[in-house]
């Protein structure tokens, strides 16, 4: 069987893997072994941490919402049942929004679902 040297092949493979680990601090950005390592640990981390960020902004509309709604004495439960009641097909999202930027508007929602 003939000798394979990957000369192209393994270059391109390091350069890509050291772009990755850029900006690593030591040899997790000088060392093939140790980066590689960095890298695969690191794409875990990103992967896990983006459905982390939906939860977490969706724990952040809800806490919005909540302080906004007990303005109006009134719970986020319960504000979050009477709309559900009512069929408004407003997400937590749009309603933290409205909350935080037209404070007029939500207490018209709130109004409204009362």
């Amino acid at each position: 069987m003939p000798r394979v040297k990957r000369g192209l092949g393994h270059l391109k493979k390091r350069r890509s893997l050291m772009k990755r680990v850029k900006g690593f601090r030591g040899g997790l950005r000088k060392l093939q072994k140790q980066a590689k390592t960095a890298d695969t640990r690191a794409g875990m981390h990103a992967y896990r941490d983006r459905r982390v960020k939906k939860r977490t902004f969706r724990r952040l509309w809800q806490t919005r919402i909540n302080a906004a709604t007990r303005l109006y004495d009134m719970s986020y439960s319960v504000f979050t049942g009477k709309l559900k009641e009512k069929q408004v097909g407003l997400n937590r999202k749009m309603l933290s929004n409205i909350a935080a930027e037209n404070p007029a508007v939500f207490k018209k929602i709130v109004e409204f679902v009362k």
